[in-house]
C-alpha cells in the first residue's frame, strides 16, 4: 500500500477513494484497501517530464480503467500487473512545487496530466491544481482522458481545465468493448458534454486501427460534427504495441484516405504517424542507420558521441509518430507540434 500519511491530501480527498465512484465502472470500492477495474489503490506518479510539443509540464499517472489492446503505454496503464516500478505517491503540495518551478524555469505555464488514465486519480489532481495556482495563478491545466468518467467527474474536470483532449477508441459498441473492455456510451456521452464547452477542447483523438476501427472513423467524424464541424480532431496512426503486437499499422495512403473523408464533415481533421511497409530512406547499414539518427535530431555525421559538442544535451530522442516523417514528406493536413 502507498503510504501518505501526513499528507494534506488525506484530509481533503481521501473520503472519495475510500468509496471510489469516479468513473462509470462506479466500482464503490475503498481504494485504501483493494481495488477495482483500474487495478490501483491510491494515486502514484510514473514520471514527469517537460513536453515539448505541447509547451507544458506533464505529470504521468499510473493505472486505467480500460484494457486497450493497442496501448503503448501499457507498462504504465496496466500497472502493477506489468511489474515495473516507477516513481509513486508525491505529496500534492510537493509535486505543485516541482511543476511550478519548472515550468518559470523554461518560461512556460501549462500543466498537463496523462496516464494512463489520469481522471481515475482526479480528487489528487484537483488538489495539485489548487496548490500549483497558489503559486502561480496564470496556470493553465489540460487532461487527456479516455472520457470514462461519470457525469459528475467530468463536469469537475471542465471545471477544473483549460484544454481537454478526448480519445475516442470506437464508435460501434461491440468494436469498443473488444478493444477497451468498456462500452462506448459514456465516452460519446460525455464527448458530447465537451462540445458544449468547446472552449475547453483542444482537440478529440482517435488511433486509427486497420481492419479494426477503421471503418467507423468517419462515422466518428459525423458524430462530432452533428454538435460542431469546428472541432478539432486527430487521428493517430497505430504502432504494433501491446496485444496488437503483430497487427500491421495504417500506411500513408491509408490515413490520407480515412482523414480526407473526415474532412467532408468536421473543418479541423489532422493526421499523421503512419506505419510504412517499407523503409522511407534508401541505403543500408551505417547510411541508413545515420539517416534515422538524423531525422531523430542527431546532429553529427559521425554519430561520436564522446566529441559531439552536445553530447551533454542530445537533441536526438523519441518523438511522437507524425514527427517522424521527413519534412519534404508530408502533407499539409498532418499534424504539426
Amino acid at each position: 500500500m502507498v503510504n501518505i500519511s501526513g499528507s494534506s491530501f488525506i484530509i481533503m480527498s481521501m473520503n472519495e477513494f475510500e468509496e471510489c465512484r469516479l468513473c462509470e465502472w462506479n466500482c464503490g470500492i475503498n481504494r485504501r484497501e483493494e481495488v477495482g477495474v483500474c487495478n490501483v489503490k491510491m494515486p502514484e506518479i510514473a514520471y514527469t517530464c517537460l513536453a515539448q510539443s505541447l509547451e507544458s509540464y506533464s505529470i504521468t499517472l499510473l493505472g486505467c480503467n480500460f484494457r486497450c489492446l493497442y496501448c503503448n503505454a501499457y507498462r504504465l496503464s496496466q500497472y502493477p500487473d506489468t511489474n515495473w516500478f516507477y516513481r509513486g505517491y508525491v505529496d500534492p503540495q510537493d509535486l505543485a512545487k516541482e511543476a511550478v518551478d519548472k515550468l518559470r524555469k523554461s518560461g512556460l505555464e501549462k500543466l498537463g496530466f496523462t496516464g494512463g488514465e489520469p481522471s481515475i486519480h482526479l480528487p489528487y489532481i484537483e488538489e495539485v491544481v489548487k496548490e500549483a495556482k497558489k503559486l502561480m495563478p496564470e496556470l493553465k491545466v489540460g487532461l487527456t482522458t479516455n472520457g470514462f468518467e461519470t457525469k459528475a467527474s467530468m463536469r469537475r474536470i471542465v471545471n477544473m481545465c483549460s484544454y481537454i483532449t478526448l480519445e475516442i477508441n470506437a464508435f460501434n459498441d461491440d468494436t469498443h468493448v473488444a478493444l477497451s473492455g468498456a462500452p462506448v456510451e459514456p465516452v460519446l456521452r460525455n464527448a458530447e458534454y465537451l462540445i458544449k464547452h468547446k472552449a475547453k477542447i483542444r482537440a478529440f483523438k482517435t488511433v486509427v486501427i486497420p481492419k479494426i476501427n477503421d471503418e467507423e472513423i468517419e462515422e466518428i467524424a459525423r458524430f462530432i460534427a452533428s454538435f460542431d464541424p469546428s472541432i478539432p480532431y486527430h487521428l493517430i496512426g497505430f504502432r504494433p504495441s501491446f496485444m496488437l503486437y503483430y497487427h500491421p499499422g495504417p500506411s500513408r495512403n491509408e490515413l490520407d484516405e480515412i482523414g480526407r473523408k473526415c474532412k467532408n464533415y468536421l473543418e479541423t481533421v489532422k493526421w499523421g504517424g503512419e506505419s510504412p511497409r517499407d523503409t522511407q530512406f534508401t541505403g543500408s547499414g551505417a547510411e541508413l542507420a545515420m539517416k534515422y539518427a538524423a531525422l531523430a535530431g542527431c546532429i553529427r555525421k559521425d554519430r561520436n558521441c564522446g566529441i559531439c559538442s552536445m553530447n551533454k544535451s542530445c537533441p536526438a530522442i523519441l518523438r511522437e509518430p507524425w514527427l517522424c516523417t521527413p519534412k519534404g514528406n508530408r502533407s499539409k493536413e498532418e499534424i504539426q507540434p
